[in-house]
This record gives structure tokens, sequence and C-alpha cells, in this order.
């Protein structure tokens, strides 16, 4: 079981991710800043190319496309499957910078039968204590 936010956690990102069909046109490079947390803000890259997840890491993430900045506590409610990406981007719980074309171009994904089987499989693997 990975802990939330470690590599252990990006491995199974990883893994599951690279099993999302593909969805041509939904590409992206996403920086997500998790602000709030008790070891101060934590980064990591999402890299999306055609719906699949064909990187990820921890750290700073050089030119993303779009930076996503949100509080532990949501960030940690939407990895849970408990809050809704799109929803939170739309209620202004999400701070974004970047393309927002791009951005919009991923809603379609986070929505899908696929990512949200992602998410849940994701969340029963995942210890979220920090």
């Amino acid at each position: 079981m990975g802990k939330w936010l470690t590599q252990a956690w990006i491995d199974d990102v990883k893994r599951l991710g690279s099993e999302m069909p593909e969805r041509h046109g939904m590409s992206a490079s996403l920086l997500y800043i998790i602000s709030d947390t008790p070891v101060g803000d934590i980064y990591y890259s999402w890299i999306v190319q055609d719906g699949r997840l064909v990187d990820a890491s921890l750290g700073d993430y050089s030119n993303p496309d779009v930076t996503l900045t949100i509080s532990m506590e949501e960030a940690k409610a939407m990895a849970a499957g408990k809050l809704d990406a799109a929803s939170a981007f739309m209620q202004g719980q999400i701070g974004v910078e970047g393309d927002l074309n791009k951005l919009m171009s991923l809603l379609p994904l986070t929505a899908s039968q696929e990512y949200l089987e992602l998410e849940r499989q994701l969340a029963s693997i995942t210890d979220f204590d920090i």
C-alpha cells in the first residue's frame, strides 16, 4: 500500500494510469501543488498523452502546461474519490495557472467510467495518513 504523496503512491498512479484507454487529443503536462500539508507544499506532476498517464513524478516540473494548486484536505478528498475534480475546479477549490484549453480538454476524461474506476482502485490501495 502506497502512502499518499510518496514515491510508492506515484508508482501506483503510474501503473494504474498507464492502463487507461487511449483518448485522442486528451494530452497535457500537469504540475500539482498540494498546500497546507504538515511538511509544507508538496509538488508532483502527471504527463497525460492521449488519455493515458505516461509519466508521474514527485517534485517540481519545469514548464507544465497547467499548474494546479489545492489544499491538502481537498486534494485528499479528490484522491479518495469523495470530491469530483471537475466540480472542485468549477467551484474554485483548485487554483489554476497555464493553458486552460488543455485543462478543459481533460475534463471529459475525469468523468469517464475508466477514470472513476482508476480513482477507486488507487484509493483502495493508498494510505492517506500524512
